[in-house]
């Protein structure tokens, strides 16, 4: 069904934020470095806090964490503290 979050759909979601949070480890701002410490530290924190409900079967938690951690990287991408032009993973200038 669409409204319900699949092991499947909760797979593509890990894979497409974890692509984004490597791809925006490497191209951080060079003015911009304490301000992407900070979001990439909230963006790992919740793509693990995802991780740990995923394997206690909380999908809906799960979801939730890896939409969170995928809007810290977003707003580091459209605030241009992430140097990123990738709109498939990013909101971008």
């Amino acid at each position: 069904m669409e409204n319900e979050i699949s092991e499947i759909k909760l797979k593509k979601y890990f894979e497409v934020t974890g692509k984004a949070l490597e791809k925006a480890k490497k191209h951080i701002h060079k003015k911009a470095k304490k301000e992407a410490e900070i979001i990439l530290d909230m963006a790992e924190r919740y793509y693990k806090d995802a991780d740990y409900f995923r394997k206690q079967g909380n999908y809906v938690n799960a979801f939730g964490a890896l939409n969170y951690a995928h809007g810290w990287l977003d707003t580091g991408s459209k605030l241009g503290i992430f140097d990123i032009k990738d709109n498939k993973l990013f909101v971008v200038k």
